[in-house]
């Protein structure tokens, strides 16, 4: 039976705010070889002009160098677009526990300018979330339906699941109110080349210290789980879901397959490496502070964007680090 052939992507020109970071890139990328004409906006706090570089010769691609709290130059940006990808948002741990009132207004009023700017024509937009949004659940895998168990608002690191979650409320809000096309993807750990672990990403932060030989960092006793996600399948993932309208209106899971510790993570990444590291074991009170806490499991029911769109990841935890490891390398070889 011959195989079915995809529909062609249906957007020319699409908007990536936050599309010089890690993710963004890739869908750049991703989307250029859709044929889509591809701007990005992106005031280069997390993201990098190096994650960018080797496309700034494409005909069809753009990049303005500016905030989206810039109402005004993300005006333009969303006013050229026939869609937005909504992906810039403080991220990382480290970020999120040092920097709460930037991760807070970045999120919200970041959504709300995004948000505000495509309603004047209803332009669809596809927003990321993330999978922190599920908060303390003890029962795995989450399902997009399931009830939320968020920490105390003393607790510095729920306050981007809250943002984002109330990025989620508004996005939802102006498809019930207004009519207007939005979806949300709440992405669980993506993982790939670009990615940094400046901010405390688990993979390129453990593969680069495996790499120099320094002892691997864990904060806690390294029996919290998690499902990573290779950036590849990640933004098949994202285009996908902006480019079928079926899926508007809706909140779908974007994530990988096989759950792993993160003691048995460093173990692989030792492996792969080749490194004779050691395992440096760090309380979470002394990497953060006294009021911290960490998701203890966080794995995907995918079944829902499985069905919309056929969406299956496709490369495993190995795969994934060898492509950081690749990465990694090279990152040391141009310096």
């Amino acid at each position: 039976m011959p195989t079915k052939k995809k529909s062609p992507f249906p957007f020319r020109r699409v908007l990536i705010t936050g599309g010089a970071g890690f993710i963004g890139s890739h869908l750049a990328d991703r989307l250029l070889a859709n044929g889509a004409h591809v701007e990005i906006i992106d005031d280069l706090s997390t993201g990098s002009v190096f994650n960018v570089d080797h496309l700034r010769k494409n005909k069809n691609f753009d990049i303005t160098i500016a905030s989206i709290l810039n109402e005004s130059k993300l005006a333009e940006c969303v006013d050229r677009a026939d869609a937005i990808v909504h992906l810039a948002a403080a991220v990382g741990v480290r970020l999120i526990v040092e920097n709460p009132v930037r991760t807070i207004e970045t999120n919200l009023n970041g959504t709300e300018n995004v948000l505000r700017a495509a309603m004047k024509k209803k332009k669809p937009v596809l927003v990321a979330s993330t999978s922190e949004v599920y908060g303390k659940r003890q029962e795995v895998p989450f399902r997009e339906d399931d009830d939320l168990v968020l920490g105390a608002s003393r607790r510095p690191r729920w306050a981007y699941a809250c943002s984002k979650l109330m990025d989620e409320f508004l996005a939802l809000a102006h498809w019930r109110e207004n009519k207007m096309p939005v979806v949300i993807a709440r992405l669980f750990n993506t993982v790939g080349p670009r990615q940094t672990g400046m901010y405390g990403m688990v993979i390129p932060r453990l593969t680069s210290q495996a790499l120099a030989g320094k002892p691997l960092t864990i904060y806690g006793d390294g029996s919290q789980t998690r499902t990573f996600c290779h950036v590849t399948d990640a933004v098949e993932g994202l285009a996908g879901l902006l480019a079928d309208q079926r899926t508007y209106g809706a909140v779908y899971n974007l994530g990988g397959t096989g759950e792993i510790s993160i003691r048995d993570l460093a173990q692989l990444i030792l492996r792969k490496t080749r490194s004779k590291s050691k395992l440096n074991f760090i309380p979470f009170e002394k990497a953060y502070d006294g009021d911290f806490e960490d998701m203890q499991r966080r794995v995907p029911d995918l079944t829902k964007i499985n069905k919309a769109i056929g969406y299956k990841p496709r490369r495993d935890i190995e795969k994934i680090i060898e492509d950081v490891i690749v990465f990694e390398k090279g990152k040391t070889r141009r310096k």
